[in-house]
């Protein structure tokens, strides 16, 4: 493990951390896997409070959606000295070169938000599979019955696979009864909203507009479900999402979407600066306040954390208002009436 002098401070950067010792002269390196997506940049800014907090510097590279170009921009990252790395997998199955390179040189990592199957690195998330639970739960109880289409997030990224488990915890019975058919069932290339909007469009095509409610596995592809649904007409149908953006937690409040499960990302950044800064200063992965022993579905035992979603939907908007996650201009832009806060 790389070390350098540093002094103790107290900081309490979550509530599920121990405090952190001062990581003076510290750096801390962050491989984005495409930073044009909108939560990133509200996650960077807990990072990059939690790691001024603790005395550390921030870098950072953005990968663009190459899985290719992650691999060298961790090598970068390294290469400029990093004590170290925070890492958004673009594909969890091509990252390996990337952790290996890391520890040769003792540089601790934290995967971020997704899983990198290796038992060196911190993961660090929200609990997907219930988050998958919490948007199928809300879609279901908006329609128990009728035909579903399920959109699923990227193929590379293990989270996916993990919400649509979940998901089919919260349908099996009603599909086993008959009350629910999936009439379609596609992944979503790179999370990507356009990407997701072709395959909505290529499945209302091929069941005739059949379709009665979508499950749709993040806000990104929510918003691609909504833009399909509605130049057909379609739009009110319940549709569910992640993460609280902005835009669809102003569709929740329009109506065009029934509920975006909240992972509070700046609770997660600052979780992760945290981690990073005692992981650079020396701790063990299993030193870390709040940590527990957890085994992937590949076998892998990680040492983890996993934070709390929350889903938001027309009868809690205010909560996101109140904990300052959005204002309630943009939450109720357009809505001319509706649920608290926007009546």
């Amino acid at each position: 493990m790389k070390r350098r002098t540093f002094t103790a401070l107290a900081l309490a950067a979550t509530t599920a951390l121990t405090t952190p010792a001062f990581a003076a002269d510290l750096t801390v390196g962050v491989s984005w896997s495409n930073f044009q997506e909108e939560r990133w940049k509200t996650d960077e800014a807990a990072i990059k409070g939690a790691l001024e907090a603790a005395g550390a510097k921030y870098i950072s590279s953005d990968a663009q959606s190459s899985a290719s170009k992650q691999l060298a921009d961790v090598e970068s990252l390294i290469a400029q000295g990093v004590d170290a790395l925070i890492i958004l997998a673009q594909d969890a199955s091509a990252i390996g070169p990337a952790v290996q390179a890391a520890a040769d040189e003792g540089i601790p990592v934290v995967a971020y938000d997704r899983l990198i199957e290796d038992n060196r690195a911190f993961y660090l998330t929200f609990d997907n599979v219930e988050v998958g639970r919490m948007q199928a739960r809300a879609v279901f109880e908006a329609l128990p019955k009728g035909n579903y289409v399920m959109i699923k997030g990227s193929p590379t990224d293990p989270n996916a696979d993990f919400l649509r488990g979940g998901q089919q915890e919260i349908l099996q019975a009603a599909i086993d009864s008959g009350d629910i058919k999936i009439v379609g069932e596609a992944y979503t290339d790179g999370w990507l909203p356009a990407n997701a909007q072709r395959n909505m469009e290529q499945i209302l095509t091929a069941a005739d507009n059949k379709v009665d409610a979508v499950v749709a596995s993040n806000d990104g592809t929510a918003g691609g479900v909504v833009a399909a649904l509605t130049a057909q007409g379609m739009e009110g149908i319940p549709v569910s999402g992640q993460d609280g953006d902005h835009a669809a937690l102003n569709r929740v409040a329009l109506g065009t979407q029934t509920v975006s499960v909240w992972k509070d990302a700046r609770e997660l950044g600052k979780a992760a600066g945290s981690i990073a800064a005692e992981l650079a200063s020396g701790k063990s992965l299993s030193d870390i306040g709040g940590s527990v022993s957890w085994t992937s579905p590949g076998g892998t035992t990680m040492t983890s954390m996993f934070l709390a979603p929350q889903p938001i939907t027309k009868d809690n908007l205010s909560v996101v208002v109140d904990a300052g996650w959005i204002a309630k201009d943009a939450l109720c832009q357009g809505v001319t009436s509706g649920a608290a806060p926007c009546n």
